[in-house]
């Protein structure tokens, strides 16, 4: 997909599913954040040069998951439940995905389906690299 601003109001109808939201950001196929962002009033645990190293290295495991799709089905969702914070990623069509983080105390089993919910027509048609 590739209409910045439909993609900016899916990020914020995301971070408005709870208020443990921290981010929302799409990211294409290459590691570049293409929308989205920190939900207002926060700070990102890392700096900007951090990020995009995250991007890219997250951007390489969605491609590289699709070596095991035959054996397990498609990747609808991954999640990294982490120290600070609670990382999950969606793929999208074309190996662009949708990169969310939240506060640990997040009812992760609910959010996560209802973030499926939101971004199923992204992954219903074909669409461009953002």
């Amino acid at each position: 997909m590739d209409n910045v601003e439909e993609l900016e109001k899916i990020c914020q109808k995301i971070i408005k599913l709870d208020s443990k939201m921290r981010s929302a950001r799409f990211i294409n196929s290459r590691g570049h954040q293409v929308s989205g962002g920190m939900k207002e009033g926060l700070l990102s645990l890392e700096d900007q040069k951090q990020d995009e190293m995250m991007f890219m290295e997250l951007a390489l495991r969605v491609r590289m998951r699709h070596e095991f799709d035959k054996e397990f089905g498609q990747v609808h969702f991954s999640m990294s439940y982490r120290d600070k914070v609670i990382v999950m990623s969606f793929p999208l069509n074309n190996d662009d995905v949708l990169l969310i983080s939240c506060e640990k105390e997040i009812d992760f089993g609910k959010v996560s389906f209802k973030i499926l919910k939101i971004i199923e027509p992204l992954k219903k048609t074909p669409t461009k690299t953002f």
